[in-house]
């Protein structure tokens, strides 16, 4: 710890790509990353197919913008680590960059995406030692790009995110189901199992009080 801000060591590191499984459902995030548990859909398998044509290390320029792909990443403050599918800078000004994220799917409403780009961002603010203001998701499906504004309260809810997955992932605790219709398209229904399982959240809920407070 420095100065109220946390630092992390290599070991303590979580994926950041978890963030976005993490803002989704927690307890999802705690299947992949503490109980090591996956399986594949067709969305994911959509998904990994994309990433394997963007995720090839290298770089081109087009425009006065250069383009960086595969970059890896790094927030010893968050406690992320991950890799960008591509850091655009200008070919004049290699400060001013910004993070790329390409998805399979449409846009969507809920933050998910919004807040795996912000936490790239961050990681690439740390590295860098530069603002990035703007990052951009890019959708398979439109074919187009979302610009997206790194602001204050995109910042906050990463931090505030990343911290609970720390709190979860030391405790290794796995929150219960919490149904919703979008248990329906997960690819870890199967080993979920939210019809099936018992939900007493307030025995959870009570049980991770009590570890933080030890």
């Amino acid at each position: 710890m420095n100065s109220g801000i946390a630092h992390y060591s290599d070991d303590d590191l979580l994926s950041l790509s978890g963030l976005q499984h993490f803002a989704f459902c927690e307890r999802q995030w705690a299947l992949i990353h503490v109980e090591q548990a996956w399986e594949d859909s067709a969305d994911t398998l959509r998904g990994s197919w994309f990433h394997e044509r963007v995720d090839t290390v290298g770089y081109s320029c087009a425009d006065g913008v250069r383009s960086e792909r595969a970059v890896s990443l790094v927030s010893h403050e968050l406690g992320l680590y991950g890799i960008a599918d591509i850091v655009e800078s200008l070919e004049n000004d290699s400060l001013q960059l910004w993070p790329v994220e390409y998805k399979v799917g449409a846009p969507k409403l809920e933050d998910w995406d919004r807040i795996q780009l912000g936490a790239q961002a961050m990681c690439l603010e740390e590295m860098s030692g530069t603002s990035i203001a703007v990052g951009y998701l890019f959708y398979g499906e439109t074919r187009r790009r979302e610009k997206v504004e790194i602001d204050e309260g995109l910042r906050t809810r990463v931090r505030s995110l990343s911290a609970k997955a720390h709190e979860l992932f030391d405790l290794g605790l796995t929150p219960p189901p919490d149904r919703k219709a979008r248990c329906k398209r997960c690819s870890l229904k199967n080993i979920c199992l939210p019809e099936a399982f018992q939900n007493d959240v307030s025995r959870y809920w009570m049980s991770f009080g009590e570890s933080l407070g030890d």
